[in-house]
């Protein structure tokens, strides 16, 4: 999927979750993605990435790998943040799993502290979906996760 060039903020209502999906847009990257209550009066509802994430929120499997991000975290919450992009749709991880995938020390209480730091601040969730972890905490709010979760047949 093309977003070349693409700026600035799109929200769109969906039904499934109660909530807007809101998403920022900076030179074709994803920078952020929110749940607001509703949609901010000055953004555009039409975006191929609403498309998806519509399709997505109706059960049809998308990863979102191709979609390109903009992450400005730290390094080292950015290697916990490629390694939760590479937990497949439909299956869960652990804290402790995550924090090996991403090359840290799960008995480190400094590197676990990473690595729930890196979750909690999860600029955009769904795309790095941190439903999908077990034991958070999460950046997605626990209403939204739980459905993300029934889509995706995880328990919830």
């Amino acid at each position: 999927m093309s977003m070349a060039g693409t700026s600035g903020v799109f929200a769109r209502e969906f039904d499934e979750i109660d909530r807007t999906v809101q998403v920022g847009f900076a030179g074709g990257r994803v920078i952020s993605l929110s749940f607001p209550a509703e949609p901010p009066s000055d953004a555009d509802g039409d975006h191929e990435l609403l498309d998806r994430i519509d399709v997505y929120l109706d059960g049809e499997r998308d990863e979102f790998a191709e979609v390109a991000l903009g992450l400005t975290v730290p390094t080292d919450q950015r290697e916990v943040l490629e390694a939760l992009r590479s937990v497949p749709y439909g299956e869960e991880v652990s804290v402790s799993r995550l924090a090996q995938l991403a090359g840290f020390d799960p008995d480190d209480a400094d590197d676990l502290e990473t690595v729930t730091g890196a979750l909690a601040d999860n600029p955009v969730p769904v795309l790095l979906p941190d439903h999908r972890v077990s034991g958070g905490p999460y950046a997605t709010p626990g209403d939204v996760r739980g459905e993300l979760r029934r889509v995706e047949g995880l328990s919830r």
